[in-house]
């Protein structure tokens, strides 16, 4: 099987409900850049298959999608910004967000003008790879290139120490303490030795290199291959003509040593990136390849979870995730949802229980009816939230990104004139000083300072139940200096419940709870949700209803059937439904119509259990906690004093809590918005930094810098001290990455900094950043380690 029909099969079943996503790779394209099979092409060209890895852009009207991309060959920030500049070169592509810390990106293409293939392809000659997010095959590819690069740092490793060893006698002997002679041969076997490091272990480097001068264009492999290439050539020269030029020395221990260094550190960062990012990793394939499916004859058969349906019957046997959101039918089970809800413990869930798609089936055989596929269902959500934050760049990373290429052509320079400086002096030494300063200079440590430090403490949130939307929100989030809750589906329980209600006479409880219901089904807001809840609770039939029109933070108003004919009603706040005297008792909904009020519901509303303590959480951390409501002013006043809460606001419409947020920030507040993403769309918009709470509010929706998955109020106050953490660990990162490139370079221009010590210390440089972010993947982090 060649390579081309070896591509062609490599078919993956992605998680969502993709069976075969393509992996389009350079062994799959022909000189000139087109695909090698037309078909292959078209595979990833399906609607079907585009929709495992992409999301339509809100607003396109379907024309428009942002698919989830995987690279493979990325190193550096340089890296990031050529693939960026390649896929914005395709005609059809709108944008192309690439990081280099993620190793991922986003793409933003338009149907009628483009393919996946196609931009995919634009790849293939730049030497980076391209897989959909989803493809299982990119983590199988990314363990053979690991496999690989253990090869050559155990080759490079090996012929180093045996470098060392021939070349130990010219550094423990006098001059002329050892014969001409054996000190040729002594070289000749370090020559040899080196052949190894430099055909095989410098591959990656020179390809690299190689691939740079072709496109024109600089990366870090560069100036790395450059500094090993006149490494190489320089000691040949030694070694060839002792009398020559370059004959009184050699560095061929120099040129294996910093070529071990640079693999070792580069396949630690590889390792370090992956766990830094495993939340995500973790998530993405909990997806089963295939599920049990009922059926019509009653027969059970496994089909791909790309074929389940709506509808649809499945058997989930124990240690299986449920493909899909539904219900179960037969059986109980325990199921844990840690990824997706937040809640560490198994749950249990019995016959009538939902089951969410990506969680676990731990004890039982069970039956489940489909409700929810694809990109409806939660896990999609989550899985999108969670890619579009690790292809998400802080201002300062994106500062890094454009200096990057300016810097190495710098470094070039600056090894150039440091060149023709030493020169007259002894031209060898002089070549050594250029390459070690090819080699010391590192901008992967600047550029990685703040990613790899943003991804690791996204992934410890979201093992915690909290999505993070844009990465520099953690460090907007970190210096917060007030937080102001609301109240319904925040502070309280997302469940209501029915206490009493009050109707227009000649109107029975049916048919007012029926009305109001047929309006409530509409909106997703707590009190929206007890009233349908109360309705099908009382098994009541729904009226028609039409042109329903929600006003966020008032009510509802639409025309519903009464007595066969449509009426205008209303749903919600008193002075929403007008005429309507206003009620002090808790959560109150009041329905009317055109004659005047018809029915005035009251709630039960209870406070989250664990509110008083996240409250005081947040106070003992020195922030200022307040309240804003729509509710009425003693109701408001109530909860904030169970809470302990001493500035709450009552009566306030999404407006009023605008003006509110903006008066603070008049007086220099710094403020963090915990809503439930749907009411307080202008309020989450208008904070630095904002939370969407509760788990009823669809994701894609929620349009706030941080989703809280779970029902614990402390997530907030956890999230904070997260926050606080990251940014001490970014401002290390860049002090590191800093003080390391301004001392390299002149130690390596004054001739103080031996290339294997610069190629020490430019894979020490980046791994350190590396390790220091992953210190803000364990929980430890949250406990101020």
């Amino acid at each position: 099987m060649n390579q081309a029909e070896s591509s062609i099969q490599s078919l993956s079943l992605g998680p969502m409900q993709a069976e075969g996503v393509l992996s389009l790779g350079p062994a799959s394209a022909r000189p000139d850049g087109a695909p090698a099979r037309p078909d292959a092409a078209a595979l990833l060209d399906e609607r079907d298959e585009w929709l495992a890895f992409s999301q339509p852009v809100t607003g396109a009207q379907g024309e428009r999608w942002a698919s989830s991309v995987a690279f493979e060959g990325m190193h550096c920030a340089a890296c990031a910004g050529t693939i960026e500049q390649t896929l914005r070169a395709v005609p059809g592509v709108l944008e192309a967000e690439v990081s280099a810390a993620g190793q991922r990106g986003r793409v933003v293409w338009d149907e009628r003008l483009t393919r996946p293939s196609r931009w995919m392809s634009a790849l293939q000659g730049t030497g980076y790879r391209a897989l959909p997010a989803h493809d299982p095959l990119a983590g199988e590819q990314r363990q053979a290139d690991t496999r690989r690069m253990l090869w050559r740092l155990g080759v490079a490793g090996l012929c180093m120490m045996q470098v060392m060893m021939y070349a130990a006698p010219a550094y423990f002997t006098a001059p002329g303490e050892i014969e001409p002679d054996i000190i040729h041969l002594l070289r000749w076997a370090q020559w040899v030795l080196s052949l190894p490091v430099l055909l095989f272990s410098c591959q990656p480097f020179l390809r690299g290199a190689w691939r740079d001068v072709r496109r024109r264009q600089v990366s870090m492999d560069l100036p790395v291959a450059l500094g090993m290439g006149i490494t190489f050539v320089v000691s040949s020269l030694g070694t060839f003509e002792p009398e020559g030029l370059f004959g009184h020395e050699v560095y061929f221990d120099s040129l294996t040593m910093f070529v071990f260094f640079l693999l070792g550190g580069r396949w630690l960062e590889l390792r370090l990136r992956d766990r830094a990012a495993g939340a995500l990793e973790a998530l993405m394939h909990r997806l089963p390849d295939s599920v049990e499916r009922r059926g019509a004859d009653g027969q059970w058969t496994r089909v791909v979870v790309r074929r389940v349906r709506v509808g649809d019957v499945l058997r989930v046997l124990p240690g299986e995730g449920f493909p899909a959101d539904g219900e179960l039918t037969a059986g109980a089970t325990t199921v844990d949802e840690a990824l997706l809800t937040g809640e560490s413990r198994p749950v249990p869930r019995a016959v009538g229980d939902a089951v969410i798609a990506g969680s676990h089936n731990l004890s039982e055989a069970v039956q489940m009816r489909v409700r929810q596929v694809g990109a409806q269902t939660r896990y999609a959500q989550v899985v999108a939230l969670m890619q579009q934050a690790a292809v998400s760049k802080p201002p300062i990373a994106q500062l890094a990104d454009r200096l990057a290429k300016p810097f190495l052509i710098v470094v070039l320079l600056a090894a150039g004139a440091a060149c023709a400086w030493w020169w007259p002096q002894d031209p060898a030494h002089a070549l050594m000083i250029a390459v070690a300063i090819l080699v010391v200079t590192c901008p992967c440590a600047l550029s990685l300072a703040t990613p790899a430090a943003m991804l690791a403490s996204a992934g410890a949130l979201a093992r915690r139940g909290i999505l993070t939307r844009r990465l520099q929100a953690i460090e907007v989030l970190a210096a917060v200096d007030t937080v102001v809750f609301d109240k319904t589906g925040t502070l309280t329980r997302d469940a209501f419940a029915l206490r009493q209600l009050t109707l227009r006479s000649g109107v029975t409880r049916e048919q007012a709870l029926a009305l109001a219901a047929a309006l409530a089904r509409h909106s997703l807001h707590p009190v929206s949700r007890a009233l349908v809840g109360a309705a099908q609770a009382a098994d009541l039939r729904l009226p028609p209803a039409r042109a329903v029109r929600e006003t966020a933070g008032h009510g509802l108003q639409g025309e519903v059937e009464v007595a066969g004919q449509f009426r205008h009603v209303w749903l919600g706040s008193a002075a929403f439904c007008g005429g309507v005297t206003p009620s002090d008792a808790g959560p109150v909904s009041h329905l009317a119509d055109e004659d005047g009020p018809i029915a005035r519901f009251e709630f039960d509303e209870d406070l989250r259990a664990d509110a008083p303590a996240a409250v005081a959480a947040l106070r003992a951390a020195g922030l200022r906690v307040q309240l804003l409501s729509g509710d009425q002013v003693q109701a408001a006043q109530r909860i904030a004093a169970l809470a302990g809460i001493d500035e709450a606001l009552g009566g306030c419409s999404p407006g009023d809590k605008l003006r509110h947020l903006q008066a603070l920030q008049g007086t220099g507040a710094r403020i963090a918005m915990v809503g439930d993403g749907l009411n307080d769309g202008p309020g989450l918009a208008a904070a630095q930094v904002s939370f969407a709470f509760g788990q009823a509010v669809p994701l894609a929706q929620a349009q706030a810098d941080f989703v809280v998955l779970g029902g614990q109020l402390t997530a907030i106050a956890d999230a904070r001290l997260q926050a606080v953490h990251t940014l001490t660990i970014v401002k290390q990162n860049l002090a590191w990455a800093l003080v390391y490139n301004a001392a390299g370079v002149p130690l390596a221009m004054l001739g103080w900094m031996p290339a294997w010590a610069a190629g020490l210390g430019m894979a020490a440089s980046s791994l350190l950043v590396v390790l220091n972010a992953l210190r803000l993947s364990g929980a430890r982090a949250l406990e101020g380690v």
